[in-house]
């Protein structure tokens, strides 16, 4: 039986994540097929919790609360549902999004549904050397820093944005680390993705772990 850690109050499976840590999922993305053609004015006269200008943006904004969501409704029948914390969360939240707008006398369906992105976030619980980072990875081979040709490449300019963003090329994952040892990773389609990508940077991060003086 694996070795347990612990995540917060939950156990965590060594085996599966060897760091012991466990990456938070914070958004998922996903797309649905709505199989219809829809009046989008309509729409937003209709439903209470929907707003519509055409000259800002082509769609009609939708929320809900649980789960809560917010939907971008467009004319062609194509939605996309963002905010939810889980793949079950994401389907839910666009199936209710479909219901709604079947009740407002459309004949949507619900066909291919399919999750887009998914983000997630977690610490390390060190701060990191982002320069020395991003100088090794300028200076030798990807196989020399990590040992693993996972990387793609890797950008680091403190002056545009405080973090390094680090292209994972397997899986194909970017992931945006700071100082702080903060780490979002997003890009993913399955959560098992985000996991991977992880657990192949830690190793690296531990490397430019900042000793504090």
């Amino acid at each position: 039986m694996a070795e347990q850690g612990m995540e917060g109050s939950q156990p965590v499976d060594l085996m599966k994540h060897p760091s012991g840590i466990i990456p938070t999922l914070q958004n998922i993305v996903s797309t649905v097929n709505l199989d219809c053609k829809l009046d989008l004015k309509s729409i937003a006269l209709q439903a209470r919790n929907a707003e519509y200008n055409p000259k800002r943006f082509a769609a009609v904004i939708m929320r809900i609360r649980e789960p809560k969501t917010t939907a971008l409704i467009f004319a062609s029948g194509k939605m996309v549902c963002t905010g939810a914390k889980s793949e079950h969360f994401s389907k839910l939240a666009a199936r209710k999004y479909a219901r709604i707008v079947q009740k407002l006398g459309f004949p949507a369906k619900f066909k291919d549904f399919k999750i887009q992105n998914i983000v997630g976030s977690c610490d390390v619980k060190f701060p990191i050397r982002l320069e020395g980072l991003a100088y090794s990875h300028s200076a030798f081979s990807s196989m020399e820093i990590i040992g693993l040709m996972v990387l793609l490449s890797l950008q680091y300019e403190p002056e545009l944005f405080p973090g390094l963003i680090y292209r994972m090329k397997q899986p194909k994952i970017v992931l945006l680390i700071f100082v702080s040892g903060k780490i979002v990773i997003t890009g993913a389609k399955m959560r098992e993705e985000t996991y991977t990508a992880f657990e192949n940077i830690y190793p690296v991060l531990t490397e430019f772990r900042k000793i504090q003086q």
